[in-house]
């Protein structure tokens, strides 16, 4: 590795992108392709570039020009995967149609909540997608792991669990609320990434970090019948549909182009971003 940066800096003859080490000061690197993420060598104020949710990118990186890409963007894959599972999840949680067992979800947890969305992180990583690739790859793994505790005899994870309990499945609620409770926190770290993005991009961080909490909270503090928190599971639910419903769109947002659609999705950004102010100065 530090054959190429050296290789690099030496064949470099742009004054402007040369660094003169003359006061013992570490070299600064900057972008050679437009392709790689914000981890590569990266001029700080310079390369900055503003939020493009569409992309599951909250900042500092954006793909060069279509023609220079070697792959398709897998954001709108990643989060129609997302959606699409929490969706079913959200309504169960909710009760609809009086659905009281959550089995049918282990199908879409592993082949499509799982599995796809964790090969569109690895494919936002090859894209130079950092925030991309840690987020869809760690919700795809969420899903998996959630289809494994509820794969009916598989992995005799609730069974143990009910055993060990005295037969009751006070243990595995309170389990379940603690590896729920994780993943409000690991989800709060994006929450903190995204505050500079768009409204929905952000929000669908926001809504999935308070289902989390509400539905942690639904399994942890259960009633006197040491069955969930009805009321708290379905308000966990409901946020979750919301957090469906807003990576859908943002997936829309990544799909329609002037090529396949007749209709645009707007982005709203914040008005403290980047693209906030630059609307601003230019209204």
């Amino acid at each position: 590795m530090t054959d190429t940066i050296d290789k690099e800096q030496t064949n470099n003859t742009n004054p402007s992108n040369t660094t003169h080490n003359t006061n013992n000061t570490a070299p600064q690197y900057y972008y050679i392709d437009p392709r790689y993420g914000p981890l590569a060598r990266v001029n700080t104020a310079e390369t900055q570039l503003p939020a493009f949710a569409t992309e599951l990118q909250p900042g500092l990186h954006r793909p060069g020009p279509v023609e220079e890409q070697k792959i398709g963007n897998p954001a709108p894959l990643g989060l129609a995967a997302f959606a699409l599972t929490t969706f079913i999840l959200g309504c169960i949680n909710m009760g609809a149609r009086d659905i009281t067992e959550p089995n049918i979800v282990v199908g879409p947890a592993f082949a499509y909540g799982g599995l796809v969305q964790l090969c569109a992180g690895m494919w936002e990583m090859a894209a130079g997608n950092t925030f991309g690739a840690t987020a869809l790859s760690s919700y795809g793994g969420f899903w998996i792991s959630l289809a494994i505790v509820f794969t009916p005899g598989g992995f005799n994870i609730m069974a143990a669990l009910e055993k060990a309990g005295g037969g009751t499945t006070d243990m595995f609620y309170d389990s379940l609320g603690l590896f729920l409770m994780g993943w409000f926190i690991f989800t709060f770290l994006l929450v903190l990434c995204t505050l500079k993005s768009t409204f929905v991009f952000c929000g669908i961080f926001v809504t999935v970090d308070i289902a989390f909490l509400l539905l942690g909270i639904g399994y942890i503090h259960r009633n006197g019948s040491s069955s969930p928190n009805e009321p708290v599971i379905k308000a966990g639910g409901l946020f979750a549909l919301l957090a469906a419903f807003q990576a859908w769109y943002v997936c829309l947002a990544g799909l329609a182009n002037d090529s396949n659609s007749f209709v645009r999705i707007p982005a709203t950004h914040f008005p403290w971003s980047e693209k906030g102010r630059e609307s601003r100065k230019n209204n």
